[in-house]
Order: structure tokens, then sequence, then C-alpha cells
């Protein structure tokens, strides 16, 4: 609101001698400084996730065929529907148009009607989800390393059983102080830190796989990954395989937060050229990791692999290396939590102080000087709302703590509407194609297509989360 105001105060003269002007983007908003490169930090933080680690366990499910084809065909699609939503960012133009901040603003700007509302439903209960899982990972992660050492000191046999609770408190307790971060755009430090992060921690599963498959022994693979009547049953079969798509089509999920990475990048080149660039990055790099991982880990672990192969124990040393992987993987979380929290935080306070402008509770800044940092505009209700998310989840957290089952039904839930149907619908109002066109006809049935993927998946989501459930026992780690 400050910032709006002093917009609005400025004289003509101002500009023509180019003074405020220069801080200011076409919107009167502040000059973005972002480009392809922060961009390409925050799509990989927000893409090579925890789904990494469960890939070892979906090509299991899937075996050697079907495993690599699903996940280059979730690849494809990803890039694709995203260079699409990318053109959207600016409406009616792609690169002279009116900006929109948000998904739900591209939306509107399109598809208008009930789309808008159906499109802000799947999108922030996507982003509630994805924070939870990522909780639910990250304390995985921080019970693991306490784990490695117990087994090294005491021996594989020992059970070395340890609550994740705490850990779930003290990853909320650093979300507390970190969601206090104001918006979007100064996240980017976060982001590559975590970008960081994931690609050690990929690195090193993928390293010790190849290790183990160098090292010999024998696992057992096939074509069709696990083998009925020896691993599984044929129900159990069909549930996996379905709940494995699921967790690919997790672990490509970042469509959610496109736009709103998108808007963090200045406007020359124009954003949605170097949004496509971030993208193809973003998406080659994570697939190549993913096959990669994906691949190898099977090949380590066979029909056997875990459902985690950092924290589920396929391997137990070197320990020290395994320790610093799972630390890796709880500091990426750290920051990825704040990708996917940011766009929410933003749409309850700005609808919030849309409704209430003249709450000062809700739209009033205060100035704080912090020693080494400079001046800190604490808004009370930020400060509220913010922390109670992060309590919420982590609540939430400790009754769902089921790893695999949980990123099955959250890819599922997202990657049709956020991923393939609305990018497709908006670019079909976007360039007018003609209704029973070729073009017209073959992105309706890849949608159609993919909303049946997504179903399918869900189902099996849901019944792993029902089997977990039957089985759980509180207060023991959840592999």
């Amino acid at each position: 609101m400050q910032k709006s105001s002093l917009f609005m105060e400025q004289n003509p003269g101002d500009y023509e001698n180019g003074g405020i002007q220069k801080n200011l983007d076409d919107d009167g908003r502040t000059k973005r400084t972002g480009t392809w490169v922060t961009a390409s930090a925050h799509i990989i933080t927000a893409v090579i996730g925890s789904g990494v680690l469960s890939l070892a366990w979906a090509i299991a499910q899937l075996g050697w065929v079907a495993g690599p084809a699903v996940l280059m065909a979730f690849s494809f699609i990803t890039y694709f529907t995203s260079t699409l939503l990318a053109d959207c960012y600016r409406a009616p133009d792609p690169v002279h148009g009116k900006r929109n901040y948000t998904y739900m603003d591209v939306v509107r700007a399109y598809l208008g009607g009930r789309k808008v509302q159906l499109c802000g439903l799947a999108q922030y209960a996507n982003l509630v989800g994805i924070t939870i899982g990522y909780t639910i990972t990250a304390s995985i992660s921080m019970v693991a390393v306490k784990r490695s050492n117990c087994f090294h000191k005491h021996g594989h046999q020992v059970k070395c059983q340890t609550s994740n609770y705490p850990f779930m408190a003290i990853f909320a307790c650093i979300q507390l102080l970190l969601s206090q971060i104001p918006d979007f755009d100064k996240l980017s430090w976060l982001s590559i830190v975590a970008a960081v992060m994931s690609f050690a921690y990929s690195s090193i599963g993928l390293g010790l796989s190849i290790a183990k498959v160098a090292g010999g022994g024998h696992v057992r693979t096939s074509l069709t990954g696990v083998t009925v009547g020896v691993d599984v049953s044929g129900s159990e079969k069909i549930w996996r395989t379905f709940q494995a798509i699921g967790d690919i089509a997790f672990a490509y999920a970042y469509s959610t937060v496109l736009i709103e990475i998108q808007d963090t990048i200045k406007s020359s080149p124009p954003e949605n050229k170097s949004m496509k660039r971030a993208t193809s990055i973003g998406v080659s790099t994570t697939t190549l990791f993913y096959v990669l991982c994906g691949l190898f880990g099977y090949a380590a672990f066979g029909n056997d692999a875990p459902g985690n192969f950092l924290t589920g124990f396929g391997f137990y040393e070197p320990f020290w290396l395994i320790d610093f992987a799972n630390i890796c993987i709880a500091i990426h979380l750290i920051g990825a939590y704040q990708v996917f929290a940011q766009p929410l935080f933003g749409f309850v306070e700005g609808w919030c102080s849309r409704n209430w402008s003249d709450n000062k509770f809700i739209t009033g800044e205060h100035a704080v000087d912090i020693p080494f940092y400079g001046i800190y505009y604490v808004n009370f209700f930020r400060l509220v709302w913010r922390s109670a998310y992060v309590i919420v989840t982590a609540v939430i957290a400790m009754i769902f703590p089921f790893f695999n089952d949980f990123l099955g039904l959250i890819g599922a839930g997202s990657f049709w509407p956020l991923t393939v149907y609305f990018p497709i619908e908006m670019h079909i109002a976007q360039t007018k194609i003609p209704k029973y066109s070729f073009r017209w006809t073959w992105l309706k049935i890849l949608s159609w297509v993919c909303l049946v993927v997504s179903l399918i998946a869900a189902a099996g989501s849901v019944q792993g989360l029902i089997q977990s459930l039957k089985t759980f026992k509180p207060f023991q780690t959840q592999e």
C-alpha cells in the first residue's frame, strides 16, 4: 500500500526526468530483477524435490520398459504445457499485454467464470498438500541422520526407531522464521541454496547406486517390475502401479507456481522468452537426474527398492555421506517449502487487504530496526496468519506421516487441472484455435488422456493411504 501511494503522489516531471520511473515496471510495481538463471533455480528447487527419492521404488513397480517411458512422457507433457502457460502471463498478447500476477489471474483473464474458482481451489489445495508433504519428508531425512549413526554404532540389525514428531516441530520452527520473508521476489537466494542442495543429494544417491551396481551382488529386476505371485499379489501390483504413476506426476509438479515465478522476471528480454528458457533448463536437468536416479536405483535394489532410497536404508555406509545427503535434503526442503507457500501467503494477504483495507491490523506496517539487517517492516496480520499456517501444516503432517502415498495423492490431484487442463484451455482461447480443427482435437485428446491418468493415480494413492492407516504405529519412524 505504501509503494502504491508513493507511485501515485509523484509529479509528472519525475517521469520526464526519469526519476522514479527507473525503479518501476510498466504496471507501477517495483522493477523486477529476476532472470532466466533465478527462474531456473526456482524451478529446480520446486521440481527436484522429495519426488526424486521415490523414483527407484516407482520404477520397481513399473519395470524397465514402462518406468522410463512414463518418466519421459511426464517430462514432455510438463515442458510442453509449461511453455503454453508461460505465454499466458500477459494477456491478451504474450509480450505486450497486461501482466497477471498469479495463476488465478491468468485463468480470469483468459477463461473467466467458474473456472477461476476451480483453479484457485486446485492450486491452493495443492500448495497446502505440498507443504505438508515437505514437512513429512524433511522430518524423515532428519530422523535418518540419527538412525544412520545408530546403525553405524550398534549394527544394522538394531531397530533404532525414532519418532518423527520432534523433527517435524524443528522444521516448523525454522519455517516460522522464514515465512516472514515478505514475498517471492526476496526468495532468490534461498532457491539458489536449495537448488545446490538438491543437486548434492541427488548426486550422492546416484553415486551410491552406481557404486552398489558396480560392486556386484544379485538383485531381481524385470521388464515389467515387481512380479505377481513372488513380490506382490495381482491386486497389489495394480494398486502399486497406479501409485507409482502418481509419484512420478508429483515429481514434475511445479506448474502451480510457474506464473508466480515468472512474475519475478524482468521484462527485457520478454518474460515468456526467459521463462521458456528457464523451463527448458529446469525440466531437462531434472529429467536427466530422474532417469539416472530411478534407473540406477532400480538396478541397485531391484524389486525390493525402498520407498525412499536415502532414508529407507538401502544404503548404510559410508554413514557420514548418508548423513550429509539427508542434511542436504532437509535444507533443500526448507527452501522448497517457501517456494510453494509464498503464493498461498500472497493470495490470502491480498484478498484480506482488498476486503478490509481500513483495518490497521491487516494493512499496517511497523518499522523495526534489526541489527546487521536494517529496517524490516512488521505486519501483524502477516505474522499471525503465516505462523498459524505453518503450525497447522505441521500438525496435519504429524497425523498423516506416510511418504509415498501422500506424494502420489498430491501429484494425482494437481497434475491434470494445473499442469494440463488450464494451460491447454488458455492456449486455445489465446490463439483462437478453431473448434474441431486438427490442433484443437489433439490438444483435447491429450487433456482427456491425462485426466484418466490422474484418476488412476489418485485411486492408487488413496488405496495406499488406507493400507498405511491400517498398519500405522504412532511415535515410530515412518518410511
